[in-house]
């Protein structure tokens, strides 16, 4: 790991931890082991840490979604390929994908850095909501928009198609950060929601 990537990572795990505002430039350094001076080399204040923060969350979500042949960001790149899967392709999919938020430790604390600063900062709690809430829904809501234009699905809301596919899970998800002694729990209930919500839309094609 570079000392730019062990700043980044020792940034967020102090962020996490004691809030944005209350972590200073010094004390990432120290957390890292050089001086401040030597950070500055790298960025140029906090806001430039945190920039940095955003960047490799949003990269990481990125990888995660090409390793599963995925955009994951335009709906119209994904149509395709959602759309020949089965059921429990789908399924599997889904489940990747909140293990992948659940058990990364960078996103982790990224989540927990978000939820814990929504209610102090103005600014991070309006990330907090497009993160989390926005551009979740905006994605699916044109994907399940997309699938019912092809016949996939049904002809119903896709805004309230991506509400009922996407707070469940978030709530588990969220849920497991309290009490992760319930993963095997929880994923359960993802999978029997994500099976539901097919036989709720879906017209009946690629059911296996």
């Amino acid at each position: 790991m570079t000392t730019k990537q062990r700043i980044i990572y020792s940034a967020l795990t102090l962020l996490a931890e004691k809030g944005y505002d209350a972590v200073s430039v010094s004390e990432i350094a120290e957390a890292v082991g050089i001086k401040a001076p030597s950070l500055y080399k790298h960025f140029s204040s906090k806001q430039d840490i945190f920039h940095a923060i955003l960047a490799e969350m949003a990269e990481r979500y990125e990888q995660r979604a090409a390793q599963m042949q995925m955009n994951g960001l335009d709906a119209h790149a994904d149509l395709e390929r959602l759309a020949l899967l089965s059921e429990n392709q789908l399924v599997e999919m889904g489940k990747e994908l909140f293990l992948f938020f659940l058990r990364d430790e960078y996103v982790c604390k990224f989540r927990k850095m978000l939820t814990v600063e929504q209610y102090r900062n103005r600014e991070l709690a309006a990330l907090y909501s497009k993160q989390y809430v926005e551009d979740p829904l905006t994605y699916q809501g044109m994907l399940f928009d997309l699938l019912a234009q092809a016949g996939v699905f049904k002809d119903e809301s896709p805004q309230i198609m991506a509400v009922h596919f996407y707070a469940p899970i978030y709530m588990l998800l969220t849920l497991c950060d309290r009490q992760p002694e319930r993963e095997q729990e929880m994923l359960q209930l993802v999978e029997q929601h994500m099976k539901q919500f097919s036989r709720l839309y879906n017209n009946g094609g690629n059911s296996k």
